[in-house]
Order: structure tokens, then C-alpha cells, then sequence
């Protein structure tokens, strides 16, 4: 009697996955406040060198927005400028002002964020091994705000790099963690609907009002205080919510993970005998104990198998280029002829049809499918995109370079979050939670390196979007060697994931093997992700 089987006697799709899909939302809606508060505090509006900062203005010959000329051809660096700040908000671009030879320190601090991820995603993995999935969760999401309202204080480069160290700490972990928590709690035929559908209107939701709390609020100190008090109602979460049966299982408390499938059943309106429950705990008490002796799967032993070890390292890559991308996709907002607030918020929409097209096609064609799809298809997109922006007069063009902004974030989303549920169906259950945060470490670890790839674009404007595009073409290229899940009971330990898939073909999609499918026993289907 695994958890599986009873998990579908308690209700795997019923009034508690309801409240656990709800509070998962309101996360997603913390997590888009969280995540793209950087955007929104750094947008730099037109501006121009001040004639007033000029001690020689009377003789200033040519004024540009970084110097101004004398009459006598001596070309001088301004000090101060005139913003064209739009609805009157205050970016902390615009007060400490860090345009010109000062724009790189945007670039510098903001890249502390990744490197805080990497820190806060080793961290509250580990505390999510020890004390669990739930309150890790909580903990890391009031670290983020944390460090979100104390970056409201600062006023110079190193207060500013180290405030938004500590609020990447919660970067990804807070949203990784209740995934892992809803993804256990659901039935698999409900898993890609009900998580995709969650994740496309309350992120979604969350990255359209985040633009207009701005303006209203006027400032970026303000906004930072504002999205940052959200997290606080994460403190609810412990009193409504069930720590991980599959953790509570691994770590020996059997009766505990009873108890939470009991009230599970319970509010779910479910009967269920004590006998199955009694079985449960036999079932796990002697896995547990064969596991002890037998198996000693780590993070590490997966890169010590031929196939596993070239699942890992081309998942890891994956990652890379996939979270580069996610955030330069969604933060390359600016220069396009539109209002960044504007466009920020309108092609945030995107999120939706992004959402609803994993939950049309994923079970269609095939994770693999999807992912290779996503990015290759993001590949011409953004490419195009590049071109169009290099060639094209923004103003005159607006509209066509908005719906091509819009296009390239369509496509990093179904990319992203194509790749959290197809990453977490390779790794086996045994190694899943260590497995998903390290891959998430390292592509965030990288992630680093996207606010530079951005600042490129003052260099050159198209060659963010040329260098990203490259990027994606490999990324889709690795897609085709990774194994389909879909229609698959999925590997347990190390050693069913060696084997997982053993002598499939790249070229292999289920969408072009109907047969196949059909001819797929009724268990195997309904175990499939």
C-alpha cells in the first residue's frame, strides 16, 4: 500500500488540493511581486545632461546625454540630468542616478540577486532535508521580503549589492518548495492542469498589477514596502497546510505521515479504513529499512552512472540557458518605443496562453516535445526580435517590437516551466528534492550573468537578443537528448533511472507514436506524469 494508492483512497484531487492549489497560487503571486521587483526599481527613463549642472553654459556648443560640448571643442562629462520620468515615479536609477559611466553599478548590484540565489538555494534545500518542505518554504519566502524592504534603505553600491544578495536567498526555493509540495499532494492526471493552470493566472496576475502598484505608489522605495509585506501571509501556511508524506516517510515518522493522510481523507469527505493505513506504515517501515541497507542514492551518485550522469549534466545546462533567458526576456523591457510600465504589464499576459498551452499540449506531445518546441521556437523569436530592434525605427515600429517582446516571454515561459516538471520527472524520487534544487542552483548561479548580457545592449542593441538566441538553439539542441516521461512510470531509485528510457531514440515523440500508446497497459498510463 504505497502513498500513491493511498493517497487515491483519501481524495488526491478534492477539497484539500483545492485549498493547497489556492495557497500555491497566492505563492505564485509572491513569488512574480519578489522576482521582478528588480525590474521595476531600474527602469531608466529618456534623460538628458542638465544645462544647469554646466558652469559654462553660455558656451555649451552640443548637449548629449552623457556629455555636452564648449565652443571650443572641449568635451565634458555631466554630472547632473533631466529625467523624463514617467507618471512622476522615482526608479533608483532616476534618484542615484546611475546612467552614463555610472550604469554599470544597476548591472553589479543586481547581479548579487543570482549570487544570493545560488547561496539561499543550498541553504534552504539542506533545511528542507532536515526540518521540511513546509517550513522551509515560509522561511525562505520571509527572507526574500526581508532583504526586498531592506534594499528600500539603501543609497550606494555596496548596501544596494549586499540587500539584494540577501533577497535572492529566496529566489526559486520559495516556489520550488510548495511545487514539490502540490506536485506530491495531486494525482498525476491532475498534476499538469492543476499546477499549470495555478501557475498561469496568479503569476500571471502577479506580473500585470506589479507595474501599476508602482506608479501609484510614485517611488521605489515605496514599491519595495509594499511587495514585500505579502510574504507575511506565508505565516498561515503551517496551520492550513501538510508537511510532505514522501519526506515524512524518508525520514522515519510514519505515524506523522498517517496522521496528515488521515486529515487528508477526512476533509476530503473520504472513509477510509485504518487497515489501509496500518498497511501504509508496514509498507514503509520496510522500505525504509531495505533502503537503508540497499540503497544509498545521493545527488552525487547520479553523476557516477554513464545515463544518469548525461541526464544530470544535460539538465544542468538546460538550466543555464533556460533561467539566462526567463530573466533577460522578461527584464529586456526598455528602448522599444513603449513605455517599459506598459509593456511589463501587457505582455505579462502571456503568462496565461503560456500556461494553458503546457496544459493543450504537454500531454500531447510529450515533455520533450514541449521543451525542444519552447526554445527553439524562442530561438527565431528572439532573433527576429534582435534584428527587428537593430534595423527598425522604435518609435515608428512600436507596436510590431511590443508584440515581439511579447512573442520572446510567451516562449521563456513555456520554456521555464516546461523544464520544472520535466526535470523533477527524470530525476528519480529518491534524489528529486536534492536533484531539482541543485540543477536550479546552478542555472541561477549563472543567472548571475544576465544583468551584463543586458548591459551588451548599450554596447550594441540587438546583441542581447543575437547572444540569447544562440543560447536557445543549444538548448533545444540538448532537449533531444533526454528521455520522454510522458506514459512512463517514472524512476524511483538510481538504479530504475539508469535504465529509464534504456534504448529510446532521440527523434522519439509520443505525439508520432499513437500506437504505442494505445497498446499501453491502464496502470502504466495512470502512473504517468
Amino acid at each position: 500500500m504505497d502513498l500513491e494508492n493511498v493517497l487515491d483512497k483519501c481524495g488526491s484531487f478534492g477539497p484539500y488540493q483545492i485549498l493547497m492549489l489556492g495557497l500555491f497560487g497566492y505563492t505564485n503571486i509572491v513569488s512574480s511581486l519578489h522576482y521582478f521587483s528588480q525590474t521595476l526599481i531600474s527602469f531608466t527613463p529618456p534623460f538628458r545632461c542638465s544645462l544647469s549642472t554646466a558652469d559654462f553654459s553660455e558656451n555649451i556648443t552640443s548637449l548629449e546625454a552623457c556629455t555636452f560640448t564648449l565652443n571650443d571643442s572641449q568635451v565634458s562629462k555631466c554630472n547632473s540630468w533631466q529625467y523624463e520620468r514617467e507618471e512622476n515615479y522615482e526608479s533608483i536609477t532616476t534618484e542615484l542616478n546611475w546612467v552614463c559611466d555610472e550604469a554599470f553599478n544597476l548591472a553589479v548590484g543586481q547581479s548579487f540577486f543570482f549570487v544570493g540565489s545560488v547561496m539561499g538555494s543550498i541553504f534552504f534545500g539542506y533545511l528542507a532535508d532536515r526540518i521540511g518542505r513546509l517550513p522551509a518554504c515560509v522561511l525562505t519566502t520571509l527572507t526574500g521580503a526581508a532583504g526586498d524592504f531592506l534594499t528600500s534603505f539603501v543609497s550606494d553600491l555596496p548596501w544596494f549589492s549586499f540587500a539584494r544578495f540577501v533577497s535572492g536567498l529566496s529566489l526559486d526555493t520559495q516556489y520550488v518548495l510548495m511545487y514539490i509540495l502540490s506536485f506530491e499532494y495531486l494525482s498525476p492526471k491532475h498534476r499538469t492542469f492543476g499546477l499549470n493552470i495555478i501557475l498561469a493566472l496568479f503569476y500571471c496576475f502577479g506580473l500585470m498589477i506589479s507595474p501599476w502598484i508602482a506608479i501609484w505608489l510614485g517611488s521605489w522605495r515605496k514599491y519595495l514596502w509594499a511587495t514585500s509585506l505579502p510574504a507575511l501571509g506565508m505565516l498561515i501556511y503551517p496551520f492550513c497546510l501538510h508537511e510532505s508524506v514522501e519526506w515524512l516517510v524518508t525520514k522515519g515518522k510514519f505515524d506523522k505521515a498517517a496522521k496528515n493522510l488521515r486529515s487528508i481523507a477526512k476533509m476530503n469527505g473520504r472513509k477510509v479504513d485504518d487497515a489501509v493505513f496500518d498497511e501504509f506504515i508496514k509498507y514503509y517501515t520496510l522500505k525504509l529499512k531495505s533502503d537503508q541497507k540497499t540503497n544509498k542514492d545521493t545527488f552525487m551518485g547520479m553523476l557516477k552512472t554513464p545515463r544518469l550522469r548525461r541526464f544530470t549534466i544535460t539538465l544542468l545546462i538546460k538550466s543555464v540557458i533556460i533561467t539566462m533567458a526567463f530573466d533577460i526576456l522578461n527584464r529586456n523591457v526598455e528602448g522599444v518605443g513603449t513605455s517599459p510600465f506598459k509593456l511589463f504589464s501587457y505582455t505579462g499576459f502571456c503568462y496565461l496562453p503560456a500556461g494553458l498551452s503546457l496544459i493543450l499540449f504537454q500531454n500531447r506531445i510529450g515533455r520533450k516535445g514541449m521543451a525542444f518546441a519552447s526554445l527553439f521556437g524562442g530561438a527565431i523569436i528572439t532573433a527576429v526580435t534582435g534584428y527587428l530592434v537593430g534595423t527598425l525605427d522604435a518609435t515608428e515600429y512600436s507596436l510590431l517590437l511590443a508584440f515581439m517582446v511579447g512573442l520572446g516571454r510567451f516562449g521563456g515561459s513555456v520554456a521555464y516551466d516546461a523544464e520544472a516538471q520535466y526535470a523533477a520527472e527524470i530525476i528519480p524520487t529518491s534524489v528529486r528534492g536534492r536533484g531539482v534544487a541543485n540543477i536550479h542552483v546552478i542555472g541561477y548561479g549563472f543567472g548571475f550573468f544576465s544583468s551584463y548580457i543586458i548591459y551588451l545592449g548599450t554596447i550594441y542593441k540587438p546583441l542581447p537578443s543575437f547572444l540569447l538566441s544562440v543560447l536557445l538553439f543549444i538548448g533545444a539542441g540538448l532537449c533531444l537528448t533526454l528521455p520522454e516521461t510522458l506514459n512512463k512510470k517514472l524512476p524511483q531509485t538510481l538504479e530504475e533511472g539508469e535504465v529509464f528510457a534504456k534504448g529510446e531514440k532521440w527523434y522519439y515523440f509520443p505525439c508520432f507514436s499513437r500506437q504505442n500508446r494505445a497498446n499501453k497497459p491502464e496502470s502504466q498510463l495512470e502512473s504517468a506524469h
